[in-house]
């Protein structure tokens, strides 16, 4: 499974980077920022992250998929 840190650093930059492009490009892409945020919700009630998966997909940050179904927190 990926480390809570990896998943967190990712959702981080993906909200900044939304943030970013909404003050210098357009406001329109906060709805990227609402996208990241409502994911981040309901990871916390679902414990599947779509991220997680993609990263296992790909074998990137120690992300594997034969320990499960996607839970990012289990130990």
């Amino acid at each position: 499974m990926c480390r809570p840190q990896i998943l967190f650093r990712f959702a981080g930059i993906f909200v900044l980077l939304s943030v970013a492009l909404a003050f210098w490009v357009h406001p329109a892409f906060l709805a990227f920022t609402a996208f990241v945020g409502f994911n981040m919700l309901q990871t916390s009630f679902t414990n599947f992250c779509p991220l997680e998966r993609i990263l296992s997909f790909f074998g990137l940050a120690g992300c594997s998929t034969d320990r499960g179904r996607g839970v990012p927190f289990e130990s």
